[in-house]
């Protein structure tokens, strides 16, 4: 399937984030991930599959979710593909501020990048 790990942040542009930023951001990539997949497939559920997938999820029954999803929606992991490259596209437009700002909160003092290096006098 996929990975969330620190290939996929340098792929992002966000490799230069601090160890413990970039778990914070790989925790809010796999929730913002979770919630659009869960909506967009339960906006294709009838009232029914909604209460029985809604059960195993309030019975962290992880394996039996997958195994309905897999028997219900056998193009989910499409749909998951299809949300992952929407939620990158979107990620990577916004990299750059991501990065000036963590810096700006944490204090650090920026390296240089081609934006921010001033030419030799």
């Amino acid at each position: 399937m996929f990975q969330l790990d620190d290939n996929l942040l340098q792929e992002l542009g966000l490799g230069a984030l601090p160890a413990s930023e970039k778990n914070k951001m790989l925790a809010h990539i796999y929730e913002t991930l979770e919630l659009r997949v869960g909506m967009r497939l339960a906006s294709q559920m009838t009232d029914a599959q909604l209460d029985e997938f809604e059960a195993f999820i309030d019975r962290n029954d992880e394996a039996g979710a997958l195994k309905w999803l897999e028997t219900n929606f056998p193009d989910y992991k499409q749909v998951v593909a299809d949300e992952l490259e929407k939620l990158k596209a979107e990620i990577k437009q916004q990299a750059p501020s991501i990065i000036e700002k963590t810096q700006a909160e944490l204090g650090e003092g920026s390296a240089p990048t081609p934006d921010n290096v001033s030419p030799a006098a």
